[in-house]
């Protein structure tokens, strides 16, 4: 039995774990990431990453790789409602509905305007092995999978843990002063009586992961097509590109059946369904896996229990509406080790970790609330069109036909179904939802003013800098390159960004980091300054005056801001740093 001691011990190498891995590299901190599977996902899984995980994935250099193999904006940034693929009836390959989503088409210049990068489109089996690539080169001979965690105890400074290489079953005890469990909620949180909290599961959906080549009939641009089946109610489903390839060239699919009971279809039986559900009876299909998945609604009623966290799907588990999933274990994680590497670094205490459930979980309330909610209404979308799962196979097709009917009252229907149809911004243009999540308790100081209001379908998102939310995104220029201001914010140190008249405020936070051994960057942004502001981008989103100040956190958060100068600077940073960080 082999023995290894490192500062963090990570459970689970999917892509909240892998990505926490690659933060805690960045961060310094020297850790081990155990994965119980020999290799990463082979089955696709999450497939869209949002603006703000593509900004997490910029800061961390991995967004280029992504957005290599991820599919490009055009080729994903709609959702559309049709009848079927392919076929000849009346009804068949009929267009439904179709409308901008997720950035694309009108949206692009929005999402562009309050972010230097926009969202990305790679399912998660092409997304881990870049993942573990980055992990791996910063973090080598650390990142072991094969591997699983057959036992841990919390002995109060420090986890102990025996991890057992399932190849040859060799034992190693690890002794971490930190657990992270990022491995779905299958076995850490339950060990520490961490309880998820919510309904039973919703319901069961059947998937199947296939490969075909439909470039015959697939219109490209679609994250999703819903297919709406004039017949059968079995046979309405949606289909989305899985990749590698894009458009019409994209070699496999997904592709998730109505609601139904397990086990319904293997990888053999499925078969002639899909082909019937497409209309394409002599399709050529190489099935990879059918899987059955509960749809879920659950949030763990903690976040931590001693020196034991979690994050990603072992804190919340929510429908794929909106795809909040993924990403929220991203975010989840990206919060989570800055907060780490303070502690261990000696410049927080072991407080400083309980903010990570205080910021996190209201988070993870809000998106598996806001999923839920998404996906219910989807079905009042459907029902709209008439032709809901409830509907029976007769009355299916009269329902379509009124509603393709050339006629004025075809119009009405029409015109109905429309309004129906655009409240589904809130599933698919929901940007304040991705990129305007802020946290009101933690390692934040309010400064008394109210957050922006909400538009209730939250397809609108207002930039602000108040204490909590990330900092607004505006493009800058140094030395003649173009740089966001989340560039100009440090990764690993808390930065203060202050106006032209900002001098005091710099020369504080020197001493004030001399005082208290914690490294803080410093960046002025104006005219003559280091940074320059060409467009008025900074000064309309700053929310500060030219001798104020912005105190921004390693994953970009404003953690205070005095909107104008001070008698005593220093004495404020002090008193602003002594409360973040409860020193």
């Amino acid at each position: 039995m082999g023995a290894i001691e490192v500062p963090v011990l990570i459970v689970g190498g999917g892509g909240c774990g892998l990505s926490a891995s690659v933060f805690l590299s960045d961060q310094g901190v020297d850790h081990l990431l155990v994965e119980r599977h020999p290799e990463t996902s082979r089955i696709p899984k999450a497939h869209y990453l949002n603006q703000r995980t593509m900004e997490i994935y910029r800061q961390h250099g991995i967004a280029e790789d992504v957005l290599a193999e991820a599919a490009p904006l055009d080729k994903f940034g709609k959702v559309r409602w049709m009848t079927t693929l392919a076929g000849d009836g009346p009804l068949d390959r009929r267009l439904i509905h179709e409308m901008d989503a997720f950035g694309g088409g009108e949206l692009e210049e929005t999402y562009a305007a309050v972010g230097p990068v926009l969202p990305a489109k790679l399912p998660q089996m092409w997304l881990e092995p870049i993942l573990r690539r980055h992990a791996e080169d910063r973090n080598p001979g650390r990142i072991l999978f094969h591997h699983e965690v057959t036992s841990f105890s919390d002995e109060g400074d420090h986890v102990l843990a025996e991890v057992r290489d399932t190849e040859t079953g060799e034992i190693t005890t690890v002794k971490a002063q930190y657990l992270i469990g990022a491995d779905g909620g299958r076995f850490v949180g339950p060990a520490v009586g961490i309880k998820m909290q919510g309904p039973p599961g919703l319901v069961n959906t059947t998937t199947a992961y296939f490969s075909a080549d439909l470039s015959e009939w697939w219109e490209e641009g679609t994250l999703i097509t819903h297919f709406l089946s004039p017949e059968d109610p079995d046979l309405s489903s949606n289909l989305i590109e899985m990749g590698p390839s894009w458009g019409k060239s994209c070699e496999q699919w997904g592709l998730h059946f109505a609601p139904g009971p397990p086990g319904r279809w293997d990888n053999e039986t499925v078969v002639p369904r899909i082909r019937e559900l497409l209309r394409i009876p002599d399709l050529e299909i190489t099935v990879h896996k059918v899987t059955d998945w509960i749809v879920d609604s659950l949030l763990a009623d903690r976040y931590r229990v001693g020196r034991v966290l979690i994050a990603g799907d072992a804190a919340h588990k929510q429908p794929p509406a909106v795809g909040l999933g993924l990403n929220t274990g991203i975010q989840d994680a990206h919060n989570l080790a800055w907060k780490l590497a303070a502690v261990l670094g000696g410049c927080a205490p072991d407080s400083l970790i309980d903010t990570y459930e205080a910021e996190r979980r209201p988070v993870g309330r809000q998106n598996v609330d806001w999923a839920v909610s998404a996906a219910v209404h989807h079905q009042a979308v459907i029902d709209a069109v008439g032709v809901g799962h409830n509907i029976p196979a007769g009355r299916r097709k009269q329902r379509l036909e009124a509603y393709f009917d050339p006629s004025p009252l075809g119009d009405t229907v029409r015109a109905r179904a429309l309004e129906i149809f655009h409240t589904h911004r809130g599933g698919c243009q929901s940007l304040d939802m991705e990129i305007g999540f802020h946290y009101e308790d933690g390692v934040v100081l309010p400064d008394g003013t109210e957050p922006p209001a909400l538009v209730p379908m939250r397809n609108e998102h207002t930039p602000t800098s108040r204490p909590g939310h990330r900092l607004p995104h505006a493009w800058l220029t140094r030395d003649g390159q173009r740089l966001s201001t989340l560039d100009v914010a440090s990764r690993t140190d808390f930065t203060l960004i202050t106006g032209p008249e900002g001098t005091p405020w710099c020369e504080a936070a020197a001493r004030v980091a001399e005082k208290f051994s914690i490294p803080v960057v410093t960046a002025r942004i104006g005219a003559g300054e280091e940074y320059a502001d060409v467009d008025g981008g900074w000064e309309a989103v700053r929310q500060i005056g030219d001798a104020g100040a912005l105190l921004v956190r390693p994953d970009h958060h404003v953690a205070w801001r005095s909107t104008d100068g001070a008698a005593d600077a220093e004495q404020v940073l002090v008193e602003a740093f002594r409360s973040l960080l409860d020193r």
